[in-house]
């Protein structure tokens, strides 16, 4: 599903304005992006956890040179969903034949 499906599922669902609704998306998205450049993990109950993990250095390889590098420690944003999330997912995956 892209963002544009989301928009309308979201609209059709609402009767809010489509506009309207991807302003609102726009909006949720630029405080979780915001709030994790400032050290401050995002938590939504029953869906999951914006947070910022931390990378410790480690020895990589540059393949084409044959070369060790080193990559230093570095945060990375990532989602934990709530157990709630994955449990709806399992029991929704469990269902459905593969």
């Amino acid at each position: 599903m892209r963002k544009a499906d989301l928009v309308n599922r979201i609209a059709d669902k609402t009767g809010i304005a489509k506009v309207d609704v991807l302003v609102s998306i726009e909006a949720l998205f630029k405080e979780i992006r915001d709030s994790l450049k400032n050290d401050e993990n995002v938590y939504v109950r029953g869906f999951g956890s914006f947070i910022i993990k931390k990378r410790a250095k480690k020895i990589g390889r540059n393949i084409k040179k044959n070369v060790a590098i080193e990559i230093p420690e570095h945060y990375i944003p990532a989602f934990k969903p709530a157990k709630v999330f994955v449990e709806a997912v399992k029991k929704n995956k469990a269902k459905k034949p593969a």
